[in-house]
């Protein structure tokens, strides 16, 4: 039985996960939290002891509970890939949110200042990457996928785990990709790629949103790339009230994931309980 996990048994759970064919976001996020846990443990031997006593301290930080839930599903995982599904530890119960906090919340007229602060500063790429990601719902580490023959057939095809699916690009954003395509002579491939030709990494196209946020006048908390697939569903849900056919756009595989891109505001949540008009 191994009493630790080795950084040998990293890099082969990191190509299970691979094989698996997770995304390769997730597959970092889960090393990084797993990582968290081997600096904290030390060098102390694996126990059911040490895994709980981990869960405590997350809590004694102060993490969001899904945060906590999050980082012990990658703890979990590897445990499990490793065969000792005993040393396994149970997910903080969470108690179904009714709404979300508005310091969270990207609203439509953020995300349009957003787009006026990106023209302004003639950063045609980014006002134009967040439109395709804000008006197709694809998530960050899809945009690889925006490709120059994505735009010809008008949709994309997006492989992940085993699954694919396929996005429809609006016609008014296939044109204006096209002519981007065009002024920068990209003739095939993706779209969207740095000075050098390389493709923008989630951690570049969180930070030059970030950089908007002072000129744009929006709260920086509200400005993260998959605010922008929130606002899409939320959008595409008052319009067409559909949560099937947006889960399949989505690409989620239970409607109960789509139902929490739907939750409203504290404060719209307060206006519908005052609508229902029992206070004399």
């Amino acid at each position: 039985m191994n009493d630790r996990i080795t950084e040998k048994l990293l890099g082969s759970y990191e190509e299970y996960l691979i094989q698996r064919e997770y995304a390769r976001g997730s597959i970092e996020k889960y090393l990084r939290d797993i990582r968290a846990f081997l600096r904290w443990a030390g060098e102390q031997a694996l126990t059911k002891g040490l895994t709980a006593g981990w869960k405590e301290e997350l809590i004694q930080r102060k993490y969001a509970p899904v945060t906590i839930n999050s980082m012990l599903s990658a703890l979990n995982g590897i445990l499990g890939f490793l065969e000792l599904t005993e040393f396994q530890v149970k997910f903080l119960k969470i108690q179904r949110k009714m709404f979300r906090e508005q310091e969270r919340e990207l609203g439509r007229d953020e995300y349009e200042k957003l787009l006026s602060a990106a023209h302004k500063k003639g950063n045609i790429r980014l006002e134009l990457l967040l439109e395709t990601i804000c008006a197709t719902g694809i998530r960050v580490s899809e945009v690889r996928h925006m490709t120059v023959e994505a735009v010809r057939q008008g949709r994309a095809s997006i492989c992940l785990k085993g699954k694919v699916r396929t996005i429809l690009i609006p016609a008014k954003l296939g044109r204006k990709l096209w002519k981007y395509c065009r002024g920068r002579r990209i003739k095939s491939g993706e779209i969207f790629l740095t000075r050098s030709g390389k493709s923008l990494s989630r951690r570049q196209i969180w930070g030059e949103m970030k950089k908007l946020c002072k000129e744009a006048v929006v709260e920086p908390s509200k400005v993260f790339p998959h605010n922008l697939r929130h606002l899409f569903a939320k959008t595409y849900y008052r319009v067409y009230q559909d949560i099937v056919k947006l889960a399949d756009i989505l690409g989620h595989s239970s409607v109960e994931t789509t139902r929490i891109y739907l939750i409203s505001t504290g404060e719209e949540h307060a206006r519908q309980i005052d609508g229902l008009g029992l206070v004399s």
